[in-house]
């Protein structure tokens, strides 16, 4: 399988660096991208072919993959030419729907839009996958092969379920991170050191996770394991619960939802 990157950034990178980890050869690889220190700098990281501008390599590739800024996209599109019959298109810009993509390539069927996280950065990701009808199943499989070289997949069927997946695992690392925050604040507030308080925060939620994928176990039902019947847990969980921290998760979720739906709308406007 031959790919081609139109852009150059951070998630590109990091799919060509799981690729090749996989057994990808670099030479089946290439990516277009502007920045002539970006260019430098995966010359320098990878054995693929770096171009700045678009040539044979990149409008022969099997799977072609969007990775430029979600409002350069359309601009970026309109220096290729159509692509060829077979190609697959698979888009990693956030909002962008598959099919204005597919209308900005001349009603191009064979397109795929992924929405990856940030933890595909460190080859800990998830990808939400939603394929236009024209998409034949042996596509399906290499954008399922290409978002595995950085996490784990999940496919849609409604496209819309895209901007649910957008607000729980897109932007979940940030909920994360800023319960991390919460946490390690908490610690240093009840007088520990703020390097022992950050360790403490960070560990906590790796294991957590770490033991919740292990176990398989509902998270109510792993949470109710951990909090004995008149115990510490009991008592912070209680705050929790006093302030309603589930409905304001929810609430969150929601109107991330919303606010991708919005972009998806201001992205795919004809100018």
């Amino acid at each position: 399988m031959k790919l081609g990157f139109l852009g150059g950034g951070n998630m590109a990178a990091a799919l060509m660096g799981g690729l090749l980890s996989k057994g990808f050869r670099g030479g089946d690889m290439v990516v277009v991208e502007l920045d002539p220190a970006r260019r430098a700098w995966l010359k320098e990281n990878f054995p693929v072919h770096v171009l700045e501008h678009d040539g044979p390599l990149i409008e022969q590739a099997d799977v072609l993959v969007l990775a430029v800024k979600p409002q350069q996209l359309r601009a970026a599109l309109a220096t290729l030419p159509m692509p060829y019959p077979g190609q697959l298109i698979l888009s990693i810009a956030a909002g962008v729907r598959a099919g204005d993509i597919s209308r900005w390539l001349g009603g191009h069927p064979a397109v795929v839009r992924a929405m990856p996280n940030t933890p595909a950065l460190v080859g800990a990701g998830i990808t939400g996958l939603y394929a236009l009808p024209g998409v034949i199943p042996a596509q399906r499989e290499q954008a399922s092969r290409v978002m595995e070289a950085v996490g784990s997949v999940v496919w849609v069927q409604d496209e819309g379920q895209l901007d649910a997946i957008t607000a729980v695992s897109g932007s979940g690392p940030a909920y994360v991170f800023y319960f991390i925050e919460a946490l390690e604040e908490a610690a240093i507030d009840q007088g520990l050191a703020a390097d022992t308080a950050r360790q403490l925060a960070l560990t906590t939620f790796f294991g957590a996770s770490a033991l919740a994928i292990k176990d398989g176990a509902p998270p109510a039902e792993l949470r109710s394991r951990v909090t004995s019947k008149g115990g510490t847990t009991e008592r912070g969980i209680q705050v929790l619960e006093s302030h309603h921290i589930k409905a304001i998760v929810l609430e969150a979720v929601r109107a991330a939802a919303l606010r991708s739906r919005e972009l998806g709308d201001l992205l795919g406007r004809d100018a």
